[in-house]
Parts: C-alpha cells; structure tokens; sequence
C-alpha cells in the first residue's frame, strides 16, 4: 500500500514538474498612458535615474530604500544600486541605451528576492497633444519563471506597478 502511494505521488510530481516545462520561461509585461506633454518634458524624468524618485512605484513601496548613484548623471552608463524592503528587493539598474526623446533602455539586475537579468524599456511616442509612455519589462527567468507563473499572475502584479508608475509620471509632469 505504502509502494503505491509513493509511486502515486511520484507520477504526479513528473506530471506536475512536466506541466511546468510547458510554460513560457520568457515574458514580456507592458502597459502605456498617455500624458499631457510633449516628450522633451517627459523625457529626463525617465532617462536620468535620480528623478525616478519622483515618479517610481517601487520608491513608494519603501521610502527607506538604499540608493547609491555612479556613473554620469545623465545618459548610458548611469548605474543605481539599490538594497530596499522585501516589496522591492535588491539590485541594480544600468542605463544601456538612450534615444533622446524616444527610448531609454535599462537593464535591471536582481539580487533579492531573487535573481534575475531584465530589460527594462521605456518609450516616448507623440500623441496628439500629449505623449503616450510606455513601460515595458522582458527577459527569460528559465525554470523558476515556469514555475512561479502557475501559481502567481506575474503580468497581474508587475503591470500592476506600471500602470501606478505612469499615472505617478503623469501626475508629476502634469503639475509642472
């Protein structure tokens, strides 16, 4: 009796471990908003890491966060090293490339909660008398990502934190 039931509960962790293979190990979350302005006001707000505290969702998810800036001010090559609470986790952020008025790419290195290498794009796009923003975040999480995605909507919460990003970057460029 004992066989069986071990041999039960081997089947079904091959066939749930089997399902999880079937799962995309590569993703991509995206959502955009129109904002009312051109993109040379947008534009710094999202290409010079400093004044991602003004807008981030992930800087009011721990206004304690450590943050420590090197690199040039401005343009590829910036980094943040950033160390926040478990909403936020532990990484790095680092300006790959940037399209004045149009494109900044970032890659984003995880450390905690967990390890991860993404990209980060955002991108400027006029739009009648505004400027629609769009935020995107990719990358391949291998194994881990099939298997997180059974059980957590990962879309549901990254894209969560977008579309508060965006309305925050709108709100802020908005006032001005």
């Amino acid at each position: 009796m004992l066989k069986k039931i071990v041999i039960g509960a081997v089947v079904a962790l091959v066939g749930f471990l089997a399902y999880v293979q079937t799962r995309p190990s590569t993703f991509r979350y995206e959502r955009s908003g129109v904002i009312a302005a051109s993109p040379e006001k947008i534009f710094p707000y999202i290409s010079q890491l400093k004044l991602g505290s003004e807008w981030s969702p992930y800087e009011k998810k721990d206004l304690n966060m450590k943050k420590t800036l090197s690199g040039p001010a401005e343009g590829a090559g910036q980094v943040m090293d950033f160390y926040g609470n478990q909403e936020v986790g532990a990484g790095r952020l680092e300006v790959l490339k940037v399209v004045s008025n149009e494109r900044v790419e970032i890659k984003l290195m995880m450390t905690e909660p967990v390890v991860a290498e993404n990209l980060i794009e955002y991108t400027l796009t006029p739009e009648g008398d505004g400027t629609r923003f769009t935020w995107a975040l990719s990358g391949d999480g291998g194994f881990l990502t099939q298997l997180i995605s059974v059980f957590i909507d990962c879309e549901k919460m990254v894209a969560g934190d977008f579309e508060k990003g965006i309305a925050s970057l709108k709100a802020v460029i908005e006032a001005k």
